[in-house]
């Protein structure tokens, strides 16, 4: 491998090591995952390994592109042995993932695999997945792991859209609620408003009510007086020698007025 790390690019030889160093962790995991017991601690240890398959799945695609991109600039035998470095950490990462189903399969965890190489009616074991890598071709064994990793992207791309949308709809709602707040502060101000008018009407009814009780009781004297003074009046009308009523102003028939002129011899009144 010295000699082929001397053909690479710096991008590429950094690429590299981290997809070794990946796969160094990927493989301390798995044999620290033999000696765990506890259920709960095994699945996540799987969810942490699951983790750096998905860093190496990238890392591999960016390799490809890394040698894509150099293989005008190289020569044929730098390109086959390059490729062969890419096929080898493709079957080595398969490895991993068939190694992976198996422990989540011990586990009785069904949920769809990230890594999963075809499809079927029925998914296949890690020995026949160890199995099926070994008869490929290397062609085949980097077509299977490029679509592998093109349906991982397809799957993420999804997730993203669906985690977009949820985003979306979440904005949605809290513009919604906010607008619905905002009027019913609208409706508990005007409703105030309106108890605060109701309170006045009550309050000015009151008032009436008390101005037409003391009008009522006004006029309720003034009858009494208009019904007293037409009594005065019949009773004079009728009885008009009844002394009682005599010295009522305006009522008393006027006293008789005499003048008594005396004469005087001479002819002249007398006062």
């Amino acid at each position: 491998m010295a000699n082929l790390d001397l053909q690479m690019s710096p991008q590429m030889e950094q690429i590299h090591g981290e997809i070794r160093d990946n796969f160094r962790s990927l493989a301390n995991g798995f044999q620290k995952l033999d000696k765990i017991k506890d259920s709960n601690r095994q699945s996540k240890q799987l969810e942490e390994l699951t983790g750096k398959m998905r860093e190496c799945k990238r890392l591999v695609k960016e390799f490809d592109r890394e040698i894509n991109d150099e293989e005008n600039r190289n020569p044929p035998e730098v390109n086959k042995k390059l490729n062969d470095e890419k096929q080898s950490m493709i079957k080595e990462l398969n490895s991993y993932v068939a190694l992976r189903k198996t422990y989540m399969s011990s586990l009785g965890n069904k949920r769809v695999e990230l890594f999963d190489m075809g499809a079927g009616a029925s998914e296949p074991t890690a020995e026949e997945n160890v199995q099926m890598a070994s008869a490929m071709s290397n062609q085949e064994l980097v077509n299977a792991g490029m679509k592998t990793m093109d349906e991982t992207d397809q799957t993420i791309e999804r997730s993203k859209q669906v985690v977009h949308q949820t985003i979306e709809v979440g904005t949605q709602t809290a513009t919604t609620l906010k607008g619905q707040t905002e009027q019913m502060g609208r409706i508990v101000n005007e409703l105030d408003t309106i108890q605060f008018s109701i309170k006045k009407a009550s309050q000015l009814v009151k008032e009436i009510g008390r101005q037409v009780a003391t009008d009522k009781c006004i006029m309720f004297f003034l009858f009494l007086i208009v019904c007293g003074v037409i009594a005065i009046i019949v009773v004079k009308i009728v009885n008009p020698n009844n002394k009682s009523i005599r010295d009522i102003p305006g009522l008393a028939p006027p006293a008789p007025t005499t003048r008594r002129l005396l004469y005087l011899k001479s002819g002249k009144p007398i006062k």
